[in-house]
């Protein structure tokens, strides 16, 4: 825990559950992100989605980085500290959540006493998220959601201001240390809480007898043929959610904080979104019939990987520019590679560049098909270089690939580019071909 981290409790009267915690201001928080834990973040996405005005969020994010946040005060309901503006005014800010009553929290209690992991995170000042699924499921809910944070300020805005963003943005970074902060303003101190859980523990092991000797409760778990006997009468597993229509958003890099030497934040975010369009592909490709009998893609080198990302992502000719370097071609060399990408994936870069010699008997066989194709005298003249055949006195030609398939490519500009998909036939990839050129003309 750090040393910024201290909290002073008062208790209003003894034996109530009116407990105030006064934490310390922390230090300005240039160069980090605000929560780190999963239920800092639920906190902060509450926040975000309930607030009006994301202009003033980012004037309070902007606000909590410089430490303008004064000692946070945490009661039951309610989160208050003085903020001060840029120019040193001082304003009073509130932010209020709901207090859960006294049913839902022997709900909450009932619920945690069943899964003795449950408590076990809570002493280590975690809250899991199957812990926060069961409360759920109990009809507790422990995170806020959109509207559960209602601010009041003193500068008389009735949306969230910059004054109560940066009190939320900092009491993030307490939720961080401790999740008991969250559960003091649902109600509950932690003294109280951990109280509660042992005499309901107690009364539990009571009802239940003795414990085999040399066995603590916490480890001791259901009878293996209790949970076998179960599986019968459980409920079937709930169909898995749709696939999103499009990717997700990336999230924004937008911050005030000067990113770090060598962080290029707009190639980041190329990068993200890459990410989220990939992902979206392969649970298309997982939940496609056969799946499982597909064979395993095989990884792509940094330099297919390259010419992938600029043939889905379509990034901004300067870090397409960057990609090309990258991957050791030219800007026009690149675009052939893409072309190729989008027409065929690795298979097809591969044919863009490699040379090899097919064996006699492919190769004869191609020229068999191709003799039949076209009448005595009508037939293309070919020139055979390898797995390349062009056309004389034309722009066109044939690369052959090691998997038997022909690629039809044309001369642009004085390079040969990738001109469609493969065809297992070369007489009629040659045609297409060559009617594509003469439909051009």
């Amino acid at each position: 825990m750090s040393d910024a981290y201290e909290p002073d409790t008062v208790d209003a009267e003894d034996g109530a559950d009116l407990t105030e915690v006064t934490f310390a201001p922390l230090p300005p928080a240039r160069g980090r992100g605000f929560a780190t834990s999963w239920w800092g973040r639920a906190w902060l996405q509450a926040l975000e989605d309930t607030a009006l005005d994301g202009e003033q969020l980012k004037k309070g994010r902007r606000l909590a980085r410089e430490g303008a946040v004064g000692a946070v005060s945490v009661r039951p309901g309610r989160i208050t500290a003085v903020v001060r503006d840029r120019d040193g005014t001082a304003h009073r800010s509130d932010v209020l959540l709901q207090e859960l009553g006294a049913e839902a929290w022997d709900r909450f209690l009932d619920m945690a006493v069943d899964r003795a992991g449950h408590i076990a995170a809570l002493l280590d000042r975690e809250m899991p998220p199957h812990l926060v699924e069961d409360a759920a499921g109990a009809g507790v809910e422990l995170l806020p959601g959109i509207g559960d944070l209602e601010p009041e300020c003193t500068c008389g805005t009735w949306d969230h201001c910059p004054h109560s963003g940066a009190l939320c943005y900092q009491v993030a970074r307490l939720l961080d240390e401790d999740p008991f902060v969250l559960l003091l303003v649902r109600g509950r101190a932690e003294r109280r809480l951990l109280d509660e859980l042992q005499v309901r523990s107690a009364a539990r092991g009571a009802e239940g007898g003795e414990e085999p000797e040399g066995v603590e409760r916490e480890g001791y778990g259901v009878p293996a043929e209790e949970a076998f006997g179960a599986g019968s009468i459980l409920p079937p597993l709930p169909p898995p959610p749709p696939v999103p229509e499009e990717p997700g958003l990336p999230p924004s890099l937008d911050t005030e904080a000067d990113p770090p030497p060598g962080l290029d934040p707009a190639a980041l975010e190329v990068l993200a979104a890459d990410s989220a369009v990939r992902a979206r592909r392969m649970l298309l490709e997982a939940l496609a019939p056969g799946h499982g009998r597909a064979p395993v893609p095989v990884e792509l080198t940094p330099g297919q990987d390259a010419v992938r990302l600029v043939a889905d992502a379509r990034p901004e000719p300067w870090i397409a520019g960057r990609l090309a370097e990258a991957a050791g071609r030219s800007r026009a060399e690149l675009a052939a590679a893409v072309r190729a990408w989008r027409y065929g994936g690795a298979a097809a870069l591969a044919v863009l560049d490699e040379e090899w010699a097919p064996d006699a008997e492919s190769l004869a066989r191609a020229r068999a098909r191709l003799a039949a194709a076209w009448e005595e005298g009508e037939r293309p003249r070919l020139r055979a270089a390898g797995a390349r055949w062009t056309v004389a006195d034309a722009d066109a030609q044939l690369r052959y690939d090691r998997d038997g398939r022909w690629w039809p490519y044309r001369r642009e500009r004085g390079r040969w580019v990738p001109a469609g998909p493969a065809d297992d036939d070369p007489a009629s990839a040659l045609a297409g071909l060559l009617s594509g050129a003469a439909a051009e003309a």
